[in-house]
């Protein structure tokens, strides 16, 4: 029998517990996966606390990356012994095995690692469509990247740097600013002492910025529209330290502002798309951008991870190994 991350109530760290599953056999369209390492991601702390709601009791995760151990009928874009990666979809990545839609897998090249596909899927998929579609950057750009420390961070710092951007990161500790700083971040700026609107406009001289990628939500949100030159993008992709209130259009007004909230499911919501943002991340990876995986767990030992995660203990990516 295989095993997974069970919840059967929402609330803490508390309630992950380390169960046998039956899996069954990969009806049509899908395939039966042997999994060896999973990402965690804060949304995985919104599904088992209940931020967002799951049928209990529920398997909980985003992102994995494994072998094809069975494939059902008519799939034909992978094959038995295939090494896959994939994001989204259904929750229940913390397992051993589990099933999977065939279309939504991403074959892994020879050159990429399960580990840095399972500490990269949602983190740099993020990225992906981050800086090439939801705010294009161009070489000379300064932006603002909330965060600059994190999983995401750290994979948006080196890829902004090999566009060609300056890049100005919040982080929340002097350690945290020399790791911003190790991945490409020119100005590290440790929000817990300084005054983040101030030392973004002494740095741009006064003209802000032209995007502002922010995935901490509450806290940064009023400060990072201020910081906003005119015509200028927030980019609001997550929410670590609560939601932002709802937008004022009149606080968009006087600058003619921009403000978004994409997500990585409209981007994978096919397997073109997915592809196409999935390519891009494997060709940055090969052109030096590193994917860091800082923490590593045992799948049974999940809610350690979770704990850590929380308590903003972590930087870069986290895996739990199978």
């Amino acid at each position: 029998m295989a095993h997974a991350i069970v919840i059967h109530e929402h609330g803490g760290p508390e309630v992950m517990r380390f169960e046998e599953i039956a899996v069954g056999d990969p009806g049509p369209g899908e395939v039966r996966l042997r999994q060896t390492v999973v990402g965690l991601n804060y949304i995985d702390v919104y599904q088992r606390s209940g931020g967002y709601k799951l049928e209990l009791p529920a398997c909980i995760g985003m992102e994995a990356a494994g072998v094809v151990e069975a494939v059902g009928a008519g799939v034909e874009t992978v094959k038995v012994g295939d090494r896959v990666g994939y994001v989204m979809g259904t929750p229940g990545a913390y397992a051993e095995e589990r099933i999977y839609p065939a279309e939504r897998l991403i074959p892994l090249p020879d050159d990429i690692s399960d580990e840095q596909a399972a500490g990269s899927m949602l983190k740099g998929l993020t990225v992906s469509y981050l800086v090439r579609r939801t705010f294009p950057v161009q070489a000379g750009q300064t932006v603002l990247l909330h965060a600059a420390a994190g999983g995401v961070g750290t994979i948006a710092c080196q890829w902004l740097k090999k566009i060609g951007a300056t890049v100005i990161g919040t982080v929340g500790s002097d350690e945290k600013a020399e790791i911003a700083r190790a991945h490409g971040c020119d100005h590290p700026i440790v929000y817990t002492r300084e005054d983040f609107q101030a030392r973004v406009m002494e740095i741009t001289g006064g003209a802000g910025v032209p995007v502002v990628y922010d995935g901490v939500g509450a806290a940064v949100y009023e400060g990072s529209l201020g910081l906003l030159a005119r015509f200028g993008t927030l980019v609001h992709f997550g929410a670590a330290s609560g939601p932002a209130p709802a937008v004022e259009p009149k606080l968009l007004a006087g600058k003619a502002l921009y403000f978004t909230r994409p997500g990585l499911a409209p981007h994978t919501a096919t397997r073109e798309l997915t592809l196409d943002i999935a390519g891009a991340l494997f060709d940055k990876i090969r052109e030096g951008v590193k994917i860091e995986i800082n923490q590593t767990y045992a799948l049974k030992d999940a809610a350690e991870a979770h704990r850590a995660l929380e308590a903003r203990e972590t930087t870069g990516s986290t895996i739990l190994t199978v």
